[in-house]
């Protein structure tokens, strides 16, 4: 994208970024919540490891056949790979679909709602430390790190609720860091790859390709879909949709800017998370508001510092000077 191109593109300014990433977290933030229906839906148990790879499956397959075809619709052209682009699609459907995913969707169904809270969000760390330790896409800052220890301060805070007890399963928290972790390592990869592929190609081809990955190896293994619910295929269709219109815009964004700007704003995700969980699966008993609102002050707060060091160093950097330091 040319320079003149970048002053006149939304998604380039500060409004373009706070609307664009709190759009695309609300949409994910009501992602598990959607999923444990889901499950309810199609009848899947907890220990149905197959069926639930293939509920993943089918879904990611569909937001990848969204994906494109909005593209195509919007662009009025058929959005194809451009020719050696295959390399690069098939890393990222193996590291931000079949990884992530079905670590995500097993230890969703072994461990609770406000662990899997606290835990997605440390995917800003590993995007952070991979950003600037392997693949030396930018600096990592004070500033940088004490924003998200901030934002992460207020997603424990409201995730947390004085429940942090028992026991830790390998299948259940342990998948959902390894889950955030690959989400973390395809942020790193999106952003370097977009800069040779369209991203909004990126997002639908690997979703397709890392779907139809994911349905191959379940059918044969015995997953099954059977809705026992009028909800379930609608539902299905809304998670496919949230997922094809939440990860475009994150492509786009992590195209326009560095990788520390843009996954602070994943502190949203679990907070809109707990508030959607409590309204959609009735989990809202004890719901403490003050404790909601002060979480996201956090958050919020966080995601400035994280979005502003330049103007904060330029304001101290005026006060010093102002008052005779060096």
């Amino acid at each position: 994208m040319n320079a003149a191109a970048r002053k006149t593109d939304f998604l380039s300014t500060t409004a373009g970024i706070l609307c664009a990433a709190v759009a695309a977290n609300l949409l994910w933030g009501s992602a598990a919540p959607c999923i444990k229906l889901g499950y309810r839906f199609f009848a899947i148990g907890g220990e149905d490891v197959m069926s639930q790879i293939l509920f993943a499956g089918v879904r990611f397959t569909l937001a990848g056949f969204l994906t494109i075809l909005f593209g195509s619709l919007l662009r009025r052209r058929v959005l194809l790979p451009q020719r050696g682009s295959g390399g690069m699609l098939l890393m990222l459907a193996l590291m931000q679909t079949v990884i992530q995913y079905t670590f995500f969707y097993i230890g969703l169904s072994h461990a609770p709602g406000y662990k899997g809270s606290i835990i997605s969000p440390t995917s800003t760390f590993f995007a952070l430390l991979i950003a600037a330790l392997l693949f030396r896409q930018e600096r990592l800052t004070v500033k940088k790190l004490l924003g998200c220890v901030i934002g992460f301060a207020g997603v424990v805070l409201v995730s947390v609720n004085g429940r942090l007890s028992g026991g830790v399963r390998l299948d259940g928290e342990g998948f959902l860091v390894l889950a955030a972790a690959s989400y973390g390592c395809s942020s790193v990869l999106i952003k370097r790859y977009s800069a040779r592929e369209d991203p909004v190609v990126l997002s639908g081809w690997q979703f397709m390709l890392g779907g139809a990955l994911m349905t191959a190896a379940a059918l044969p293994g015995g997953g099954r879909l059977h809705a026992a619910s009028a909800g379930a295929w609608p539902l299905m269709l809304y998670l496919g949709a949230l997922s094809a219109v939440a990860y475009t815009l994150w492509s786009l964004l992590l195209q326009r800017h560095p990788v520390s700007r843009i996954m602070v704003f994943s502190f949203l995700n679990p907070v809109f998370g707990v508030l959607l969980s409590a309204l959609l699966l009735g989990e809202g008993k004890g719901l403490n508001i003050p404790r909601c609102l002060l979480a996201m002050a956090l958050v919020c707060l966080g995601v400035w510092i994280v979005n502003r060091p330049e103007k904060i160093l330029a304001r101290a950097d005026q006060i010093r000077r102002r008052s005779g330091g060096d």
